[in-house]
């Protein structure tokens, strides 16, 4: 009994190590698509260079409205151009306050959509945070258009197990990511 647990749990570990290694090569090796336009740039609070990342990107015209999610409640758009140093076109851009994590940037960002009637939109967040990003953005609305638009860091080494934070920062994220794919394959919202 006890080689048979022993058996289990090394199996299920080697499962999830080799589980973290695509999940890390996924995130380091997206393809980033700056030609397609959408209704919308989405950009999810949190993360360095996410916001002038999508000013850019609105700035080059790949979509008309930028929709800001997880904004501190007392900060305004011309707090985020100081604190960015970049200029927002206010009329084109959209703060959202209430949400304070991923789940609820998808709920938020997806009432936002629907008062707007868009159906297509640039997902702007960290790159080890897109995987979940995406699948908390679809479970929201499966007929959503995502173009995933990773933002790096020079702050997580592409050589990650070589760095104690950098290792913590990707298992973390792909531990969560885990969570929320079974939770959606088994459809509980949470």
């Amino acid at each position: 009994m006890k080689k048979l647990l022993f058996f289990t749990l090394l199996f299920a570990f080697g499962a999830w190590l080799v589980g973290l290694c695509m999940f890390a090569y996924t995130i380091n090796h997206f393809q980033t698509d700056t030609k397609t336009h959408t209704q919308a740039i989405v950009v999810l609070t949190g993360g360095r260079n996410r916001i002038s990342e999508a000013v850019k990107l609105l700035n080059q015209g790949l979509a008309d409205k930028l929709f800001i999610s997880g904004v501190e409640k007392n900060t305004s758009l011309h707090d985020i151009s100081e604190s960015q140093d970049i200029t927002l076109p206010e009329q084109k851009i959209a703060l959202e306050k209430k949400s304070t994590n991923t789940i609820e940037n998808a709920i938020e960002t997806q009432a936002w959509l629907r008062q707007n009637n868009i159906s297509s939109i640039r997902l702007v967040t960290s790159n080890y945070h897109l995987p979940r990003s995406m699948q908390e953005f679809q479970y929201q609305n499966s007929h959503l258009n995502i173009v995933p638009h990773p933002v790096f860091s020079e702050h997580v080494a592409k050589e990650w197990w070589t760095k104690t934070r950098s290792f913590c920062l990707i298992a973390s994220e792909y531990n969560k990511f885990l969570y929320v794919w079974l939770m959606r394959r088994l459809n509980i919202q949470g």
